[in-house]
């Protein structure tokens, strides 16, 4: 199409066609203005010639001065139509006086008069028409397919978004939503604001394919409640940045994305306490291990801006260290020194090189085997990563006299009923017992639930299943897990570290336990869809319960005994629970250490229900069979 042609020419291409138009118009205007006072067509001769010719030598000039082709036409307002008037006043002022004032034999006087009205009209009329063309030509090609949105908050930020969707030809914006009765039922730029409780009535009304949260202070908790009146309305959901986002400047109001599942846990966040955070780590050398995992890569973000004297990364994964240096790399390269070292903490030679030549102050242990099915069939790597690996570090720990000793545990290492969380409650009892040999090294271990957006958590398989059109696949419909952000957790872990004075348990406040079912409805609903079901037949995603999956339980727990204290921070508990004194406990590990080099798994098995009495695999058999 010829819009299209032209709007890929450059803009001295489209000032040159410009140009050629107004040098015709000139031309085109003065035989015009011909007819209009002789009443009929002539064909120039001797002195009218001049008339024709000095049209476009003074026009031209005189509209470049006042910029009439330096503007975008598509964006030519009355500013640009301003300009042309003042341009043409002056052009009239000189063709006028040369043939009205003055006079020239042959050329009607009046001529000097209608031509440059004339020409006023002509290009202001070539302008509008230009304008028009091209404004629609760009409008559908950015709008197409045709949305609407709903915006709710019609407050400041809400008012701003709309401004910058009208701009940018997004989508239209067909009404608000607010909370604020004394709001309801006005316009806000032309719009009806209307009552959130009839939120769904409302996209339904206007058809509304997206709806837009412009409430950066809300709370998760209002967050949630908006999504989940939303259940069963196909719209794609977004949201500007927060509050704290947009007063920093990083972003600006109109920056809008996808809602995160993460917001919507029900639970606001607590403001980190700076003077834990920083207790363990600022000035001090770092060390943490399992560098490249979900909890560990955000340890080392987490820590990096604590200003530590060195962060040492160590990892057995080359990819997953690159990725994570990399990434520090380009943030803090001029403040801190960071060391990628590729290592094993099974092997134990290499890891006392490493604490040997770094002497860390502190060592974060993230390193472990942790998704539960894959521990579940593979018991002796299991118990010689999680338990080996992480003695072989407490035992470097207290050699190389490292002050602080922090192991990231695990609720799955409550009355476990898998391998992973046995393996992990036996890394606990390594711990609390080295602390009971009053050893100079503080040993602490914190236990969290689920992380979100960890790598084999729900939240990323159910994205990808949503996105290759379903089903989603759950392993119960009761089954429920504590959900946390990845950078709530580690900040949680560095604060509870801070206060340890050896010995402890952590357990995180993680706040209400989250059906796995309804995690799975709020992604359908983020992602614009409809669940498919009995009630629902023609819904977009099905949701299918599978069976649980070995060593799994249908809840969790975080704690053994009945017993938390609690700590300076509101969101953090400490217990004493029982272990396994030192002596006997060593002798057991290395029994159980040499079953797994040999893979005697029947013997092995054994020794772990010794290790860990609560340890109860049955569990996971009799809820298989309930579920059958």
């Amino acid at each position: 199409m010829p819009t299209a042609i032209v709007d890929k020419l450059p803009r001295s291409a489209k000032r040159g066609i410009a140009l050629a138009v107004d040098v015709i118009l000139c031309l085109l205007t003065v035989q015009l203005a011909y007819w209009l006072r002789l009443s009929e067509w002539i064909v120039p001769t001797g002195n009218q010639w001049a008339s024709y010719a000095l049209a476009p030598v003074l026009a031209i000039p005189i509209l470049s001065l006042w910029g009439l082709y330096s503007d975008i036409f598509r964006s030519a307002g009355w500013a640009t139509l301003s300009n042309l008037a003042k341009g043409t006043l002056c052009y009239l002022l000189i063709y006028a006086s040369i043939f009205t004032a003055f006079g020239i034999d042959g050329i009607p006087r009046t001529i000097g008069v209608i031509q440059p009205i004339l020409l006023l009209m002509a290009i202001g009329g070539s302008r509008a028409a230009a304008r028009a063309l091209l404004s629609g030509y760009h409008s559908g090609r950015i709008s197409k397919p045709h949305r609407r949105a709903v915006i709710f908050g019609a407050g400041a930020a809400g008012r701003q978004l709309e401004a910058a969707l009208s701009r940018a030809h997004e989508m239209d914006v067909v009404a608000f939503v607010d909370d604020n009765r004394s709001l309801q039922g006005s316009k806000l730029h032309g719009k009806v604001i209307h009552d959130a409780s009839s939120l769904v009535d409302v996209l339904k009304k206007y058809d509304a394919t997206d709806f837009l949260l412009a409430i950066p202070s809300a709370s998760r908790q209002r967050r949630k409640e908006i999504v989940e009146s939303l259940e069963g309305y196909p719209v794609k959901i977004s949201t500007i940045p927060s509050f704290i986002d947009i007063a920093s400047g990083r972003v600006k109001v109109s920056e809008l994305r996808e809602l995160q599942i993460e917001e919507l846990l029900g639970r606001d966040i607590v403001q980190s306490d700076p003077d834990l955070m920083s207790r363990n780590i600022e000035g001090k050398v770092v060390l943490v291990t399992g560098a490249g995992g979900s909890i560990g890569s955000e340890l080392c973000r987490q820590i990096a801006r604590l200003a530590p004297s060195k962060l040492v990364l160590v990892e057995l994964s080359e990819y997953n260290l690159y990725a994570i240096h990399q990434e520090l790399e380009n943030y803090f390269k001029d403040e801190l020194e960071i060391v990628p070292l590729l290592g094993s903490v099974l092997n134990k030679a290499r890891m006392e090189q490493i604490v040997a030549r770094w002497k860390p102050d502190t060592i974060y242990h993230a390193a472990a085997y942790k998704h539960v099915p894959l521990v579940e069939f593979n018991m002796t790597e299991g118990v010689l990563n999680n338990v080996l690996g992480t003695m072989n570090m407490a035992l470097i720990a207290e050699r190389f006299n490292v002050g602080n000793f922090i192991l990231i545990s695990t609720d799955k290492a409550v009355r476990p009923t898998n391998i992973m969380g046995a393996t992990k409650r036996l890394a606990e009892q390594v711990l609390q017992a080295r602390a009971a040999e009053n050893s100079a090294t503080c040993f602490a271990m914190v236990r969290f639930g689920n992380v979100l957006g960890s790598s084999g958590s729900v939240v990323p398989l159910f994205r990808n299943q949503i996105q290759n059109g379903g089903p989603i696949t759950i392993t119960h419909k009761d089954i429920t897990r504590y959900f946390m952000t990845i950078p709530e957790a580690s900040q949680l872990v560095i604060q509870a570290a801070a206060m340890a004075r050896g010995g402890e348990v952590f357990v995180l406040d993680m706040g209400e336990p989250v059906r796995i079912i309804d995690v799975a409805r709020r992604m359908i609903i983020l992602m614009g869809l409809t669940e498919r079901n009995a009630e629902q037949p023609d819904g977009d995603v099905e949701i299918k319960v599978v069976g649980l999956r070995p060593g799994e339980k249908l809840y969790e727990e975080l704690l053994i005994g009945d017993n938390p204290e609690p700590t300076q921070h509101q969101l953090i508990m400490k217990a004493r629970e029982q272990f396994i004194p030192w002596t006997e406990l060593s002798e057991l590990i290395a029994k159980a250490v040499s079953a797994a080099e040999i893979g005697d798994e029947q013997y092995l098995s054994q020794l772990i229900r010794k290790l860990v009495p609560e340890y109860n695999p049955a569990v996971t058999e009799s809820m298989d069979q309930a579920v059958g």
